[in-house]
């Protein structure tokens, strides 16, 4: 078997135990589940890469119904069981998962789903508190808030991050308006049938974002993520050097 078939295997087999939980949320928590997890390709980039460390206590921002938390469990049960592949970054084993979702909907299927093995927090990112805490990660939701919001929920996360923390922001370019359209037009859509009220978007070019990062003392690194999409999406990894 070719390293990249046996990467496509270890990854099947880390989406169907992923994916399994959401059984007991309903049937149409596991298809979005599946769906998601299978689809998107920021979940395998961040577990694969090593973006998040062993034993980090992790602030995901709009955690939905719980996505990432469900892999990270998963990553720690075959890196116990000795089936963690050794061409990936070590597994985030042990890392400590508190979602903050605004949706009860979602919230009730992230536990319904994962019990207690994670934290989920039915709340505003806008005023919920936020722990300290070594990762943050936040994909695709900020562009749900006003541009003054977006920055104080930034300000916010990069207060709760400790030295050397991480936060991994996912956004859409607006520098690349047919991706931008096609995913804010995808996105309502699925806002909808998540049923959740669609609102008006408001994103920022990517130059925009990196300024406002680095105005956080961020130093960023953008990496395009949408790939096999026809998004305009792109990963921001910043990493905490000292104190704001």
């Amino acid at each position: 078997m070719t390293a990249a078939a046996a990467t496509r295997t270890d990854w099947r087999k880390l989406l169907d135990a992923a994916s399994a939980p959401y059984r007991s949320a309903g049937s149409f928590a596991w298809h979005f589940a599946r769906r998601k997890l299978g689809m998107d390709p920021v979940f395998r980039h961040l577990l694969l890469q090593g973006l998040i460390a062993p034993n980090s206590r992790v602030l995901d921002i709009g955690c939905g119904q719980g996505l990432l938390a469900s892999p990270l469990r998963e990553c720690t049960a075959l890196a116990t069981q000795g089936q963690w592949s050794g061409s990936w970054a070590a597994a985030p084993t042990g890392a400590r998962v508190t979602g903050i979702e605004m949706m009860p909907c979602d919230v009730q299927r992230a536990r319904a789903a994962l019990g207690n093995s994670a934290e989920f927090i039915c709340g505003d990112m806008r005023t919920a508190q936020f722990p300290a805490v070594d990762t943050v990660v936040v994909l695709d939701v900020l562009h749900y808030i006003g541009v003054p919001e977006q920055d104080e929920v930034l300000t916010r996360a990069r207060l709760a991050l400790q030295t050397g923390g991480r936060q991994l922001l996912r956004i859409g370019d607006a520098a690349a308006k047919r991706g931008l359209w096609t995913s804010q037009w995808v996105d309502a859509v699925v806002t909808f049938v998540r049923g959740h009220r669609v609102t008006l978007q408001h994103g920022r070019t990517l130059a925009q974002w990196v300024a406002q990062l680095e105005s956080l003392g961020f130093p960023v690194k953008s990496e395009l993520m949408s790939a096999g999409t026809p998004f305009a999406n792109v990963l921001q990894v910043a990493q905490v050097e000292g104190a704001l």
